[in-house]
């Protein structure tokens, strides 16, 4: 999948996206390899558990000091199903790698990283008192889509598509990449080991975070790309 970029500064190495695909595969390998009842407490350890994160009788205050909110983070690294893996990866590539041009790697890794652990939370918000954990970057790659739509609400991105023996060049627009996003999400949910435990609002919130984050950085970006 090759994809258009809206820039003329020249190029330089963009590191964050590619460290972020080696982080997320290397996480879903080591897993693999363990045995399941060590898989599933490393997943109750560094997933986000929502009952551990929301207390009904402590003071939201306490909750600043509770190192469950760790999880928020180390949580956006852990998949356990190739197809959450895969899709995940792929649209963060293909939304990834034009954002981090126009905004730059280390705000693009803080937007990824911000942008997941603001998901997380109000996915946790969302299931207050489930002790089932919340795995997966899908709310970091929402806030990649949200702000690279928002920077780009007219951008077409080129794909190649493989027909019989022969490859063809087609563009397509953004947000027909976002609706094919979505019903992946949606199948993963419904056919996918987790049997609906796809939080929507971490999406939501994800996505809402990142045309934020567009908006309120967007002067910064045009000088950027002017420069």
């Amino acid at each position: 999948m090759f994809v258009h970029v809206e820039t003329r500064r020249r190029r330089r190495w963009q590191w964050a996206t590619l460290l972020l695909v080696v982080l997320c595969v290397l996480t879903f390998v080591g897993l693999a390899l363990l045995p399941v009842p060590q898989r599933v407490s490393l997943l109750l350890q560094w997933g986000t558990i929502p009952a551990n994160i929301f207390h009904a009788h402590e003071s939201p205050l306490l909750l600043v000091r509770d190192p469950a909110l760790l999880r928020l983070l180390t949580a956006l690294f852990i998949h356990v199903a190739w197809l959450h893996l895969l899709s995940n990866l792929l649209f963060l590539v293909i939304f990834g790698v034009p954002a981090e041009r126009s905004l730059g790697s280390l705000r693009f890794m803080l937007l990824f990283l911000v942008g997941g652990v603001v998901a997380n939370l109000v996915g946790a918000l969302s299931l207050a008192g489930v002790g089932r954990p919340i795995i997966g970057c899908s709310g970091a790659v929402s806030a990649v889509v949200g702000t690279y739509v928002a920077l780009f609400p007219r951008a077409r991105l080129g794909l190649v598509l493989p027909l019989g023996l022969y490859m063809e060049f087609v563009r397509v627009p953004a947000f027909l990449l976002i609706g094919i996003w979505v019903l992946l999400q949606l199948l993963f949910s419904y056919a996918g080991p987790s049997y609906g435990a796809v939080v929507w609002w971490t999406h939501i919130a994800g996505f809402l975070f990142g045309v934020v984050f567009a908006l309120v950085s967007r002067e910064s970006i045009a000088r950027r790309l002017r420069g």
